[in-house]
Formats: C-alpha cells, structure tokens, sequence
C-alpha cells in the first residue's frame, strides 16, 4: 500500500513509500540533499518496517532535533498504525 508523508523540521518536503507484507518499499523524498536521501531510500529497500524504524529513529541532522532519516522512520511508524 502506498502511503505519502509531509515532512517537518528538514529539507525534504514530503516521502512517500510502499509497505507491502510489513516490508518498506520504493521510498522516494521531494527535495532534501538528494545523494543523501537516495542513499537512505536504497539502504531501507526491501527492510522490515520495524527495523527501519528502529536503525533511523533519532537521527539528527546538524542542530535540528529531526533528519529526513527521522521522518522516514515517523512516516513508517504512522502507516503501522493506520
């Protein structure tokens, strides 16, 4: 099932991403550092949610309290709970 993200507090504008048989899949970011995101939506293909969720929970970038690996994991939790 595809599910969309407004991101908060990072460069990204929004993720969206697949969670098929609790599985992430086909993450892509609008805007962002662009290497970096690519880099975090290849990494998290094909990883079980809970894992994604618990390597990127609490990354933070620079002297933000969140990081666009932060919200991906905040995006998954949020389409577990729906």
């Amino acid at each position: 099932m595809a599910y969309q993200y407004r991101t908060k507090g990072v460069c990204s504008r929004g993720i969206t991403f697949d969670l098929e048989d609790g599985c992430v899949h086909n993450v892509r970011f609008e805007g962002g550092c662009s290497g970096n995101t690519q880099g975090v939506a290849a990494l998290v293909e094909g990883m079980e949610a809970h894992d994604a969720i618990r390597r990127l929970s609490g990354i933070r970038c620079g002297f933000k309290n969140t990081s666009c690996p932060d919200q991906l994991a905040i995006a998954i939790r949020e389409a577990l709970e729906k």
